[in-house]
Formats: structure tokens, sequence, C-alpha cells
């Protein structure tokens, strides 16, 4: 229970940071739909529960769950392949397996509690499951254009 606490505040912490960042770096545009107030059980969420993915990322099941004037957050599992996004930044929170994702030029173990850090224009995919279904928030600020998908052979 204490992970899970500490996993829900770190998500909030970097929620904030994305917000912030976005309202500060972005120009005025229209306002997004109001949040409304509601639960997700995340620790619920299993691969079948969420949508395939896009062909170019087959092994990829994602739910977007929010979307805000600064930032989206979605509920990911699974592996994709190597790409980057032009215009947003995203934060990855690992909630539940384990792998490796390749993070630029590093590689790095993905584990419950895991944060990323993972900046626009920056190389990225999950490379291999090691146990369990990895299971991941991603939050994008500004909130992430469909076209702003950019596959690397």
């Amino acid at each position: 229970m204490k992970h899970h606490l500490r996993t829900v505040a770190v998500a909030v912490f970097a929620f904030a940071i994305g917000l912030a960042v976005a309202h500060l770096a972005q120009p005025a545009r229209a306002a997004a739909a109001p949040l409304v107030a509601g639960t997700f059980d995340l620790a619920a969420v299993t691969a079948d529960s969420l949508p395939p993915g896009p062909a170019a990322l087959p092994n990829l099941r994602s739910k977007t769950l929010v979307v805000e004037d600064g930032m989206s957050l979605t509920v990911q599992m699974g592996t994709g392949g190597k790409h980057y996004h032009t215009n947003s930044d995203e934060i990855q929170i690992v909630l539940d397996g384990t792998g490796t994702e390749t993070l630029g030029d590093n590689q790095i173990v993905m584990k419950p509690g895991t944060l990323i850090l993972i900046p626009k224009g920056t190389a990225h995919f999950g490379d291999v499951e090691t146990s369990g279904h990895l299971k991941w928030i991603s939050i994008k600020t500004p909130p992430q254009d469909p076209s702003d998908f950019h596959l690397i052979p």
C-alpha cells in the first residue's frame, strides 16, 4: 500500500510540474473540456481491457484517460517501437511489471515506481518485458497531437 501511495504522490507531482511548464511555455489556445471528478482503478486494468495499438505499434495497448489544456494522461501496457515526439515531453510512471526501455542511448530498467522523463525529440522505446506485463501511466505535455509520432527505423 505504501508503494502505491508513493507512486500516486509522484504522479501528482509530475502532473503539477507538467501543467506548470505547459502553461508557461504554450501560447493561449481554446480551453479543453472541464475536468470531471471520477476515479479509475488502475490496478484492475489488463491488456485485454485496453484497445489494441496502431499498426505501427502492435504490441502496445493504450487508453487516454484525461486530456486537459496542458497535458494528457494515458494508461499503457506492452512494448513499442523506437520513436520520438517533436512537440510533447513525456513522463512515464511504471505501475506494474518489469522490463527495459531504451532512452536516447541508454537502456534503463523499468519496475514499479520508476519515473522516466522523456524530453521532446528524445528517441525511446520499450524493448523487453522481463516479468508480468509492463503497465505505466504516460503524461504528455502539451497533449500529443496524433501526427506527432515519429518512428525510427
